[in-house]
């Protein structure tokens, strides 16, 4: 149990025990214990005070965060700056492996890496590298699994097992970073420059650990990895609290809303979460987000063939979205990618065209998401689920 002074788990609502959507993690959540203690996880004091527990004076510290931030290393046998025979017992004490390797898909010619990843309890979670000609961004998980339950969504199928730690969330981005750094990705070294929280789980939901996470990614090293505030997007499905909350921040991440219906009788068979925040709601608390970070907001929009595709579709979103009266968002059609068996499927490429054309017509900046990795495992849970499968 959470002690009385730290903040709920959950970013949905406090006590959501009740309503049209409950804010309740698995039943064997607790049973699962937590992750071990990493350096991401402490604050400056607790990493002081376990090195003091080995014996390491505080200016050890400091050179553990260059080492982590600062070079992405975490081997300490190899921190030449480093006492040797204290080495073994700062490997121990503050970088268990919190993210194991258990298969990778490679697609778009070694561009696209998706990664399937255990973690201490054997949940499974995953991310995706995906390099670009100007860019290398990663989509990382925040929770393992995720309890949103849209009906189209392959991590939504796995329900949630539990939220990740901070720690869990950072290790995906040092990794990354690292080989980006050391040219094990296609293209040679460069440098990992976009972060976007679109991997399994819901970010509001674990809005504590994934603050946290925002926090050290962004910061200049050896406090966080350099990676400008501005290239992270954090995305929900329109958690009202939590986008109100992360606004009041004064973090400039850009703030992803996965909308995909442009009504709520639509959307409450989409987006369950609908019945708990509706669609004024949710693009209320956007665009007030707008307003607060002078961000665009995107507006994630998956589309499905026949359901949410058509011209009727695109000529009512365009009006929610002008009803407020300036050019605060910018919206990302998504090519489905399907679910095996599923009925949901990706949509006519000529509807897709439509759907863009009417969009900006109506004055609406709209950008067809580019779907990377078509060739493997694409939709985030679908890797996780045939492993555990």
């Amino acid at each position: 149990m959470n002690s009385v002074n730290e903040q709920p788990e959950t970013g949905i609502t406090p006590g959501g025990t009740s309503g049209a959507f409950r804010d309740v993690l698995s039943k064997d959540h607790a049973r699962r214990g937590k992750p071990p203690l990493h350096f991401a996880d402490m604050s400056d004091d607790e990493r002081i005070a376990k090195a003091e527990e080995i014996g390491l004076p505080k200016f050890r510290v400091k050179q553990l965060a260059n080492h982590y931030y600062g070079h992405f290393d975490i081997d300490a046998e190899e921190f030449s700056d480093f006492p040797a025979a204290r080495r073994a017992d700062a490997a121990e004490t503050f970088f268990p492996e919190l993210i194991h390797e258990v298969t990778r898909q490679v697609a778009d010619e070694g561009e696209t890496i998706k990664t399937l990843w255990r973690l201490f309890d054997g949940s499974l979670i995953e991310s995706v590298l995906m390099r670009y000609p100007t860019r290398t961004t990663l989509c990382i998980s925040s929770q393992v699994g995720c309890g949103m339950g849209c009906p189209f969504c392959a991590t939504g199928q796995l329900g949630l097992t539990r939220n990740m730690s901070a720690g869990e969330i950072v290790e995906q981005v040092r990794v990354a970073a690292k080989a980006m750094r050391d040219g094990d990705v296609a293209g040679g070294p460069g440098r990992l420059s976009n972060i976007v929280f679109m991997g399994m789980g819901e970010p509001m939901g674990n809005y504590r650990s994934v603050l946290s996470a925002v926090r050290q990614i962004s910061a200049m090293p050896p406090e966080g990895f350099g990676i400008s505030a501005r290239n992270i997007t954090v995305s929900t499905v329109g958690v009202v609290p939590g986008i109100r909350k992360l606004a009041a921040e004064g973090i400039p991440v850009r703030l992803a809303v996965s909308l995909h219906a442009p009504s709520d009788e639509l959307r409450d068979e989409l987006v369950p979460m609908n019945k708990r925040f509706n669609t004024t709601q949710v693009l209320d608390a956007a665009h007030d987000y707008y307003l607060a970070t002078k961000r665009r907001v995107s507006i994630e929009y998956a589309l499905m063939r026949g359901i949410n595709d058509q011209a009727e579709h695109a000529r009512l979103l365009a009006k929610r979205l002008n009803h407020y009266g300036d050019d605060w968002a910018h919206v990302n059609p998504i090519p489905l990618n399907p679910i095996e068996g599923s009925k949901w499927t990706a949509s006519k490429p000529e509807d897709e065209r439509r759907f863009l054309e009417i969009l900006r017509n109506a004055g609406i900046t709209a950008t067809l998401r580019d779907t990377r990795g078509q060739d493997i495992d694409g939709a985030c849970g679908q890797l996780a689920a045939k492993e555990r499968d």
